[in-house]
């Protein structure tokens, strides 16, 4: 779909590179300028899984040497990915100013937690902090309990990688129609904050409360995960009344007074610990064989691992081993196919290729 895009990402952490990777398995050709000194963070393997279907070449940002080479990628690209905190790369004069004297229909996408401007702008910060200054952490646990979502996924990649991807697509399509650049910043708590539009749209109509437990989504015995008698977890999450029908029908608990009124606040805990009890009588799988085919939306709580095997997931193909790694396929799909994630290339792979492209070698 981005088949003769250029995009040169300026080797980071976390975001950047995993919007970077997405461009590249929606068909982008996507240049990772990596440090010569091995990668940014200790222990990352030789072959990174998120510079899948990239090419690398390892320079130095501050080299005069390696600074032809750079500034000419930057003036063959569409665009540009960075994720260090603000004034570093307008420090090593690789800021948007000068990338798009060199480049004016560049697309230059900058990815941080905090923003380029404001009174934390230039602060240290990681997923967790982003999102509970959004506000997207608040809702993330059982009543009483302290917040915690899965890492990385609400803040990193949800507010942070694809805001970024969302970002470079409008700017690329921009400068398609105009030939002008543009600048993409793309902080995770502006993301998360976002994120939090359809949860704000139902506070406004009554459905969710600043109390945790007392919303409509994170308070409901039919809204939540349980543990059953193998350690194993079901989700549930049946909130149209008719699905609630099917699930207590299955349950052979239609007639139950203490089910009868699903969304009665005063009727939740009570609901809550008879399910508690419930699921914990039976292991998950078979829980997983009762409401098979229903409409309870009734789901197990699977490992990666196990999901890879998971009759659904294996018939979308939605995981895969390509390169001997269990990895999630790209997506979203377009026209119905699957693609195959690309192998990701070492360190510095590219560099004859990269170089001999570029009139350089």
């Amino acid at each position: 779909m981005l088949e003769g895009l250029r995009i040169i990402e300026i080797e980071g952490l976390g975001p950047g590179p995993f919007a970077a990777m997405t461009l590249a398995d929606l068909g982008a050709e996507v240049i990772c300028v990596q440090r010569p000194d091995g990668p940014p963070l200790p222990g990352l393997p030789e072959a990174n899984l998120l510079d899948r279907g990239k090419k690398t070449i390892a320079l130095d940002l501050k080299s005069p040497e390696d600074r032809p080479v750079l500034e000419a990628l930057i003036a063959s690209a569409d665009g540009l990915i960075e994720g260090f905190r603000p004034g570093v790369m307008e420090r090593l004069g690789l800021g948007p100013a000068e990338a798009q004297a060199l480049n004016p229909r560049l697309v230059y996408g900058r990815m941080t937690g905090w923003g380029q401007a404001g009174p934390r702008a230039l602060e240290a910060g990681h997923d967790l902090n982003y999102i509970a200054l959004s506000g997207a952490l608040w809702y993330g646990s059982l009543p009483g309990e302290p917040p915690v979502t899965p890492p990385t996924l609400v803040g990193d990649i949800g507010g942070g990688a694809m805001y970024l991807v969302a970002g470079m697509l409008a700017g690329l399509i921009r400068a398609g129609r105009s030939g002008q650049g543009t600048v993409v910043d793309a902080a995770i708590v502006d993301g998360s904050a976002h994120m939090m539009t359809l949860l704000m749209l139902m506070q406004s109509g009554g459905m969710f409360r600043a109390t945790r437990g007392q919303s409509l989504l994170d308070g409901p015995h039919w809204s939540r995960s349980y543990r059953c008698a193998d350690g194993g977890f079901v989700s549930v999450q049946c909130l149209e009344p008719k699905f609630y029908a099917q699930f207590l029908s299955l349950l052979s608990l239609s007639d139950d007074p203490d089910f009868a009124r699903q969304n009665d606040r005063k009727s939740w805990p009570k609901a809550t610990e008879r399910l508690t009890t419930l699921f914990a009588s039976e292991g998950r799988d078979h829980w997983t064989r009762l409401f098979a085919g229903s409409d309870a939306c009734v789901a197990p709580v699977l490992t990666p691992e196990e999901a890879a095997r998971d009759p659904h997931l294996q018939a979308r193909g939605t995981w895969s081993q390509a390169g001997g790694m269990l990895q999630p396929r790209p997506a979203p799909r377009f026209d119905g196919r699957a693609l195959e994630p690309a192998e990701a290339p070492r360190r510095d792979q590219h560099r004859a290729e990269i170089l001999a492209a570029l009139g350089l070698a």
